[in-house]
């Protein structure tokens, strides 16, 4: 099974770093506010560069003149299964000690062109492509 990681950065403003497992590498999403467990609370999600699967298990503190310099802790992770996917659209059931349970990554186009929605869905609702 492939792999998620949420790192919880404290860099020049707090995020998280959401990190699914995807061809090699690590797909990867900044989100300015921390992760919900409520189904349908939208939080942004804003896609950056992919990183590699090491970074999965990075802690530590990012030095002062460096990028994203600042502090790095792995607030969840855990394992997922990908339920389905389009260019646009990620649906994945995450198995994580904070984060469980089916969610989904919209792309919000109108609002960017790397700016998606990350919330968590309900079984019926999710799958509807």
């Amino acid at each position: 099974m492939p792999i998620f990681v949420v790192q919880k950065h404290a860099a020049t403003h707090l995020h998280y770093d959401f990190r699914l497992e995807m061809n090699g590498v690590l797909k990867s999403w900044a989100i300015p506010k921390e992760p919900s467990t409520e189904p349908d609370v939208k939080r942004l999600a804003i896609q950056v560069e992919d990183h590699d699967l090491s970074y999965a298990s990075f802690e530590g503190q990012i030095e002062e003149g460096q990028y994203g310099a600042g502090k790095v802790e792995t607030w969840d992770n855990g394992t997922y299964d990908l339920e389905a996917r389009k260019d646009n659209k990620l649906v994945f059931a995450l198995y994580g000690k904070k984060l469980k349970g089916r969610y989904t990554l919209l792309k919000f186009d109108k609002a960017g062109p790397n700016n998606w929605l990350l919330f968590k869905t309900t079984a019926n609702r999710c799958l509807s492509l």
